[in-house]
């Protein structure tokens, strides 16, 4: 397995579940998922065999039916599973942020109904928060939910779900004005079943997900639009029960969602270096293999680095959040490195394979083609440097 990307101190069932992680995603992940990807084809075996493993029920309770494990345990299976097919992990990851927030903020109705069924797979999630004209600035979203009676009225444009299709339930961030003045105070988080599946959705009047935005890379998993029109919603679909948290719920999510999107990048970059490191020892130039080239020897420990690092900055911050204490600077910090260092040492690696890495023959194309979402997703690096910046001013601000 080799040196990098070690974790301390993890329990023997932590070491047990990233063992069995690890020779799932070496049997059924690595050997088919670059002609999974070119073909742009859900891994449908691979998600079934997920959920005979209790992936989807990994940090749900067990008193719902889930495995009861640490974020920390998660991202390490994150990271894993990335290594074998980034594409796979962000299956999982859209389902384990609102498994998440109906954990931290749900109803105990909420919780006795949906946990249960997402910890057996059952129910699976997505998350909707952006919209077409959105970008970062969440206040300016335009969905808008409108209580009539026991229900409220949606209606909107989402974007940019990941398991758009195919999902069962849908956490969305609606603008529902009952909060004040503050815009952050306005908007509300609304848990939408629905049936699998594109177009006119069969069982929710209203709600449609047109079909599969076409992506240069993160392919396999669908990402989606979602377009609401007079969809109704009971009340006691509201996140939490009362209107006017769903930003901060939203930001909750979002914050263990760059703790996960940091792993993605370890795994990523793991990958990308076994494959260069590999290849290094097979190619052979001016008599002799690459690898024995001083130039290659420098890429190789600086990818190797640049590895090391971005772990060890996940773990501390999956660390950090378990011990309840606030971590949004240590996850910004790592989702902004891990991303950075992901897209760095992909792009050796293909550097590494030289004309080979052009060929769709070669993993690491794969890899080179999915790394740049990984620089967008759970917020850009500017917005992970903004998040960072203003904590540090609060950390070290200097009396006046």
């Amino acid at each position: 397995m080799g040196r990098l990307a070690q974790t301390d101190g993890l329990t023997e069932i932590q070491r047990d579940i990233l063992a069995t992680v690890r020779d799932f995603v070496d049997k059924e992940i690595i050997p088919v998922a670059t002609e999974l990807e070119h073909k742009d084809e859900y891994p449908t075996a691979i998600v079934e065999g997920m959920k005979q493993l209790g992936l989807f029920g990994l940090t749900i309770p067990e008193e719902y039916g889930g495995l009861g494990e640490s974020l920390l345990t998660y991202a390490l299976v994150v990271e894993e599973i990335a290594r074998g097919w980034m594409s796979v992990s962000g299956i999982v990851n859209t389902h384990f942020i609102v498994a998440h927030m109906i954990n931290a903020h749900g109803t105990q109705e909420q919780k006795d109904y949906f946990l249960p069924k997402m910890a057996a797979g059952e129910i699976r999630g997505a998350f909707s928060m952006s919209e077409p004209g959105l970008g970062s600035d969440v206040s300016a979203i335009s969905t808008k939910g409108v209580k009539d009676g026991d229900s409220y009225v949606l209606n909107g444009q989402k974007m940019w779900l990941t398991n758009g299709g195919t999902s069962t339930l849908v956490a969305v961030l609606c603008k529902t004005d009952e909060g004040g003045s503050s815009p952050y105070k306005n908007m509300t988080t609304f848990l939408i079943e629905k049936t699998a599946g594109f177009g006119p959705n069969a069982t929710v009047p209203g709600l449609t997900v047109p079909g599969k935005i076409e992506k240069m890379g993160y392919k396999g998993v669908d990402t989606t639009e979602l377009i609401l029109q007079d969809v109704r919603v009971p009340a006691d679909r509201v996140l939490g029960g009362a209107p006017g948290k769903g930003f901060y719920q939203m930001m909750d999510g979002v914050e263990v969602g760059r703790v996960n999107v940091a792993a993605r990048g370890c795994g990523v970059a793991r990958r990308a270096f076994e494959l260069g490191i590999s290849y290094a020892q097979q190619r052979s130039t001016f008599g002799k293999k690459i690898a024995e080239h001083q130039a290659i020897q420098f890429k190789l420990a600086e990818m190797a680095t640049k590895v090391e690092a971005a772990h060890q900055m996940m773990v501390m911050a999956a660390r950090k959040k378990d011990s309840g204490e606030r971590n949004d600077l240590e996850a910004g910090m790592a989702k902004y490195l891990a991303s950075e260092y992901c897209k760095e040492v992909v792009e050796d690696a293909f550097r590494i394979h030289g004309g080979y890495g052009f060929s769709k023959e070669y993993e690491i194309e794969r890899l080179y083609r999915e790394a740049p979402m990984l620089l967008i997703g759970e917020g850009t690096a500017e917005i992970q440097k903004m998040i960072v910046g203003r904590r540090l001013l609060e950390e070290y601000r200097i009396a006046q």
